[in-house]
């Protein structure tokens, strides 16, 4: 079922599967990447940082975040045939996301809005990003630009 921007409510709430970050994901990731910080790739000099042990880049929790969110995408925005990230907001890493950390997504809609293209509107929605223990690991605004119900 396609879904449109006026099929979306103000307030309405999905969760995301969960996913646990392996260290495998997260060695292949910031090898990519190009992240070579000793605090994300030294276990022993992560010790003894602020940290306790390695993190990822906050940049990757990001990437783990869209990936969970592209993984239950049927469920929360129907089929968006050309639903496009345009936009992410208000950043606030809260807490580190570490290999072995299960997450999820939960994510609220918070606005809706009409773009000069009355083919195409804004759906706007935080998302907050959770570990096992229920700890927020990041927060973010993202804006898609998602199809209107065609004029009959």
């Amino acid at each position: 079922m396609i879904k449109y921007l006026e099929d979306f409510n103000l307030g309405e709430k999905h969760t995301t599967q969960a996913r646990t970050i392996t260290e495998g994901a997260l060695a292949i990731l910031e090898g990519l990447a190009g992240y070579c910080a000793p605090f994300m790739i030294d276990e022993e000099y992560a010790k003894t940082t602020v940290f306790q042990g390695r993190v990822a880049p906050g940049r990757l929790t990001l990437l783990m975040m869209g990936g969970l969110i592209e993984m239950s995408g049927g469920a929360i925005f129907g089929e968006m045939e050309d639903g496009l990230l345009v936009g992410i907001n208000n950043i606030k890493f809260r807490n580190p996301l570490r290999a072995g950390d299960t997450i999820r997504v939960e994510m609220e809609v918070t606005e809706k809005r009409e773009t000069k293209n009355p083919e195409r509107g804004l759906l706007i929605h935080k998302e907050i990003c959770k570990n096992q223990r229920d700890e927020v690991v990041a927060e973010a605004e993202t804006l898609h630009l998602i199809r209107r119900k065609p004029q009959q």
